[in-house]
This record gives structure tokens, sequence and C-alpha cells, in this order.
């Protein structure tokens, strides 16, 4: 407890205006003012002065920084649905509970995810870049010819919830729907969507129009896509990743599409984020966006007030609404 007989709470990035002075009505809050990025050691001394640290996905709460935690640290309130940056069994072992906040960015990154679906075929990144270029002479019939998405088979790594909420739009544009599990979603689910379960993901890729990336990050989706993998892909196929950078062997993508394998990609995540391979930032066929999936107004003050939930539920002793250890 901090000095006011009230919880201390260690928050590693700015957050929404109306979640910070809510966490400040509740706690003990040190707020990061400046939004600068917590440094390693910063979160070790963190973790060990806190009731309760609320980091996000750039944090890596790895077992360093669990060692340094004092006997205090008893919940990490995480801001954001993405847990590959916490050492779960360490947390676990220490008996420190983890939760998130799932759910209420769904809607949000399954837009962006669609609207990368349209840009890529469409060349919308490509005719605004010679728009503005000076390369629009006037409208003739074949200039920036894309492809419709209508009819296009997609191919969905991840039926979760936003798995689920690009296929719902999809269906509407039209396409036809596949997707790859650990197990198939249930068969109200995959007769709403008109869903077909491929079990084994390698047949499923060679045969899609695109493949669109909503799995987790575990060590068995790291570099799921493989330049293997990729190479099952149609040379007329497109990728989609809103999931996480790491899933992609980013060189090996950056290959495929420069050497024509690849016919265009969308990323709103990076291997080795903030850093982008420098060989997709030269390629026309290659949408990039800064990791934007979830960023709505609407989201982040939901994924915040989350944080806030879990919290008032950790110290009322109720049970935590999404925890994850």
């Amino acid at each position: 407890m901090s000095a006011t007989g009230k919880p201390l709470v260690i928050v590693t990035r700015k957050l929404p205006d109306a979640v910070e002075a809510r966490l400040a009505a509740l706690f003990s809050a040190e707020l990061n003012a400046a939004d600068a990025p917590f440094e390693a050691v910063a979160l070790q001394a963190a973790a060990a002065r806190a009731d309760i640290l609320v980091p996000t996905i750039t944090d890596r709460i790895d077992a360093r920084v669990l060692d340094a935690a004092g006997d205090k640290l008893k919940l990490i309130a995480n801001f954001g649905a993405g847990l590959d940056h916490i050492d779960l069994k360490s947390a676990a072992a220490r008996g420190i509970a983890v939760t998130n906040t799932p759910g209420v960015l769904t809607e949000d990154t399954a837009d962006l995810t669609f609207a990368l679906m349209l840009m890529v075929p469409r060349r919308l990144s490509e005719g605004m870049s010679g728009l503005k270029a000076g390369a629009f002479t006037g409208w003739y019939p074949t200039w920036m010819m894309g492809h419709r998405l209508g009819g296009m088979r997609l191919g969905i790594v991840g039926m979760g919830r936003i798995g689920q909420a690009v296929a719902s739009r999809a269906r509407a544009f039209g396409m036809l729907i596949h997707y790859h599990n650990r197990k198939p979603v249930p068969e109200p689910i995959a007769a709403e969507l008109d869903a077909f379960y491929w079990p084994d993901l390698d047949a499923m890729v060679a045969e899609m129009d695109m493949v669109v990336l909503t799995c987790p990050r575990t060590s068995e989706t790291y570099h799921l896509f493989s330049a293997e993998r990729l190479a099952r892909m149609k040379p007329t196929a497109y990728l989609i990743n809103t999931a996480r950078g790491d899933i992609v062997d980013e060189a090996a993508l950056a290959a495929a599409l420069k050497a024509g394998r690849l016919a265009g990609a969308g990323l709103d995540v990076f291997e080795h984020e903030p850093k982008i391979n420098p060989a997709l930032l030269t390629l026309p066929n290659v949408v990039l966006l800064p990791h934007m999936g979830s960023g709505t107004v609407e989201a982040r003050n939901a994924m915040g007030m989350k944080v806030v939930a879990n919290m008032e539920a950790f110290l009322e002793g109720r049970e935590l609404p999404d925890r994850a250890v």
C-alpha cells in the first residue's frame, strides 16, 4: 500500500484521459505523463514497488522482471488482449494474477483487417501514391486494375472472436469462407458464416486466394508462415496479418513478394516492431500500417475500463472477469 492507504498502481504508458482519471480516483496511481517506454530496469523497479502493475503489449514482463517483484505485487492488469509478452508460468509460480482486455477490441480490429483486405487487391495505396506523385493523368481502361473480393476463397487462420468478425464482413462481400483453427467452431457459428473447416493448414493455404492471420502468438505460431508455408500459397494470393508480426517470417515474405511468388500483402504488425524490414518499404504491392488494429477512441477507452474492472474485482476478492493466470 502507498502512504495514502490505497494500493500503489504503476502504469507503464499514457492511457486515455478517462481511464487515468478513474485510476487516480480509485488508487494511488503512478501515471506515465511523458509516455516514455519503460526499459527493462524500469520495469524491474516498478515490479519491486507496485501492488498492481499495468503494462501494455510492448512491455516485456519476463522472468527477470518477475524475479525483481516484491511480495506486494499480486496483480498484473495488462492493457491489451495479447499476453505473449508476459511470462505467465513465472507469474503463476509467484502467485501473481494476470488479466487482459479481450472482447472490446474485436470489431475495431476486424474493421481494420477488412480495410487491408480491400486495400491490397484493389491497389488503393498504390493509387493514392501515384496520384500524389502526379502519375494520374486521367482515367483510361487499364489504369490501376485490381481484383474484386467477391468470389475469392478466404482462408482465416485463427477463428476466435476477431476471425469470426472478419468472416462475417467477408461473407457480406461475397467471399467464400474457409478457416483453420485448433478445432472447429460450433456448428451454429459455422452455419451462420457458411465457413468450411480445414484441419490441415498447408492444404488450406494452397487453395486460398487470400489468407488472413488472426491467431494468437504462441510458441506454436512463431513463424507459422515460414518460407516453406508461404511457398505453398498461390502466386496470385494475398496475405493479411493483423495478429502478431513474428507469426510471419518477414524476410521470407519480402522475398516472396519481390519475386512475384505472392500477389500482395497487408500488414498492421511487424516481426521486429517498431522496426520494419527495409525490403517491405520498397514494394508497391504491400500496404503497411503502424499497429492500428484497436486504435479507436472507443476501443482504447473500453480496454482501460476493463483494466480498472479487473483491478476492482481483485481488491474486493471477487472473481477476476478476464483472468489469464
